[in-house]
C-alpha cells in the first residue's frame, strides 16, 4: 500500500510534521509512505495516481493554505480532477502555524473541500482533545492533525505531542486503507 504525503513547508516546521505523518504510515505493516514537497519542483502526478491514499499538508498562512500549496491544488485540475484520477482514494490533512489556533481549521476545511471535489474519502482524527501539552491532539482538531510552532528552529518546534498526533493520523490513514481493501 502506498500513501503519498504531499505538503508545503516554508520554514521546516510543516516538513517535520510531514515526516511524523510518514512514520505513522510506515508503522502499519505493508504500508509505504512517499513524501512529496511541492517546493521541490515538478509534481509526480503518476505517483499520486497510483497511491492508495493522499495526505495533504500545508502551513497556515493568513488563515489558509500556503500559496505554493494552492498552486498545487490548481495544477491538479487537468492532471487529476477532470479525469477523476483520485476518486475514492482515502485523503487526510495536517497543518501548522505559529499561533496556538491561528485559523488552522480554515486550512483543513480548504483541504477537505479540495478532496471532496476530487471524490476522495476524508479521514479525520479519532482522538479526543488533550488537556495538557503532553497529550495527543492538544489543539483539539477533528478534521486533521494541527500543530503549533514557535518562531524557532524546526529542531525545537513543533513539540513532541503535536508530532505524535501527526504520526497517529498517518497510522489511522494506513489502517483505514487496509480496512477498505478487498480481502485477498
Amino acid at each position: 500500500m502506498l500513501v503519498s504525503i504531499i505538503y508545503d513547508s516554508g520554514y521546516g516546521h510543516t516538513a517535520k510534521q510531514a515526516q511524523a505523518v510518514a512514520e505513522g504510515v510506515c508503522s502499519v505493516p505493508g504500508a509505504e509512505a512517499k513524501l512529496i514537497a511541492v517546493a521541490d519542483g515538478a509534481i509526480p502526478w503518476e505517483t499520486l495516481e497510483t497511491s492508495d491514499a493522499i495526505i495533504f499538508g500545508s502551513p497556515t498562512y493568513n488563515g489558509t493554505i500556503s500559496a505554493r500549496f494552492k498552486q498545487f491544488m490548481e495544477d491538479s485540475t487537468r492532471q487529476a480532477w477532470i479525469p477523476q484520477k483520485w476518486r475514492n482514494k482515502v485523503a487526510a490533512g495536517f497543518t501548522n502555524s505559529g499561533a496556538m489556533h491561528g485559523d488552522k481549521l480554515q486550512t483543513l476545511i480548504t483541504m477537505v473541500l479540495f478532496a471532496a471535489q476530487h471524490g476522495m474519502l476524508w479521514v479525520g482524527l479519532d482522538v479526543f482533545p488533550g488537556k495538557t501539552a503532553e497529550e495527543l491532539n492538544r489543539i483539539g482538531g477533528w478534521l486533521g492533525a494541527m500543530a503549533q510552532s514557535n518562531d524557532e528552529s524546526p529542531e525545537f518546534s513543533p513539540i513532541a505531542s503535536d508530532l505524535k498526533t501527526a504520526a497517529h493520523l498517518g497510522k489511522r490513514v494506513a489502517e483505514t486503507v487496509q480496512r477498505l481493501q478487498p480481502a485477498a
